[in-house]
């Protein structure tokens, strides 16, 4: 990768989602400090901020970055999260919308062209890959269909407007090309490995922090999706809604490259999978406003019949368990 002249006239080469987690983290470290360049580091708030987020960025930002933190107004952030809690049981989707199109709205404001997200999942990991551009570049249509499924315009109601949907919008495409607006993917230029990136940061930021707990509910590592308190809910519902959870999707990416053997992987999707995210619990069901039972009502909604059956005691199971 070749330092080239900035024609924009703006001071930062490029922009880097990020989360303050072991990938965003590594992405920035090795361009500013491995490539010369000077990246300006952009966080679509958390939807729960935890301390362990707030740290590992502050200590980043100690080594010489410049950030900026875009905080959506929170009422609103809520109602989205809560209505789409209920409606396809993921409290993420309009936090994928705003994580998608922030960047790229500072990109534009700062008349920064580059911009460099983590991997390309169906690339990497399978799935439909939309065109042979799509493992190095980010398209609107791959924003649109594989990241948040749906346009934030749709989610005008009574309780919100145009104006509120503002964070979430993805900037139009005639001012996206106005600047050769171009959104790299950093896998398609380096080997992409989760726990490569984690030992990298390791020996670049000795201190950054890893979940207190040691492990992180429904999996069996520590440092991975460490920035906000609802994730843990938001894998389980993986876990509920396609038969597989978040030990199974970590085990299979350390099997791809070649870290883990299958039979290990095997015996921790066993033993995790299927663990219910009690630490935040509480705090969760206060952000989403909803007491237990109409929780547990809204989880088994999403549970694919296909997949699950209850058992004689009354008790949910899959019918072909790993």
């Amino acid at each position: 990768m070749k330092k080239d002249s900035n024609i924009t006239g703006s001071k930062y080469d490029c922009v880097v989602p990020w989360s303050g987690g072991k990938d965003s983290t590594s992405i920035a470290i090795k361009l500013k400090f491995e490539f010369g360049l000077n990246p300006l580091l952009v966080t679509f708030s958390p939807l729960m901020v935890n301390d362990c987020g707030k740290f590992n960025r502050n200590e980043l930002s100690k080594m010489g970055f410049d950030s900026i933190f875009l905080d959506p107004n929170q009422d609103v952030s809520r109602k989205l999260s809560r209505r789409f809690f209920i409606e396809r049981g993921n409290p993420k989707v309009a936090w994928d919308a705003g994580v998608n199109a922030g960047p790229i709205q500072v990109a534009l404001n700062y008349n920064i062209p580059t911009v460099f997200y983590a991997e390309h999942g169906e690339s990497e990991y399978g799935g439909l890959v939309l065109d042979k551009e799509s493992e190095k570049k980010r398209s609107f249509r791959e924003v649109i269909e594989h990241q948040i499924g749906d346009y934030p315009e749709n989610w005008i109601s009574n309780q919100i407007t145009n104006k509120d949907i503002a964070p979430y919008v993805y900037p139009d495409e005639k001012n996206i090309n106005q600047i050769n607006l171009t959104a790299y993917y950093f896998s398609y230029f380096f080997k992409w490995s989760m726990l490569e990136n984690y030992e990298y940061v390791k020996k670049k930021l000795s201190n950054f922090k890893t979940n207190p707990n040691k492990r992180t509910e429904g999996t069996f590592t520590d440092f991975d999706s460490l920035d906000d308190k609802i994730d843990c809910l938001y894998y389980y519902m993986q876990y509920i809604k396609f038969g597989f959870g978040r030990a199974t999707r970590d085990a299979c990416r350390m099997i791809q490259n070649d870290q883990m053997s299958r039979k290990e992987a095997i015996e921790l999707a066993r033993k995790y999978d299927n663990e219910f995210p009690k630490f935040d619990f509480i705090e969760v069901l206060e952000y989403l406003d909803l007491d237990q039972n109409k929780f547990e009502e809204i989880v088994n909604k999403h549970r694919n019949t296909e997949i699950w059956k209850t058992n004689l005691n009354n008790k949910w199971e899959l019918i072909n368990s790993i």
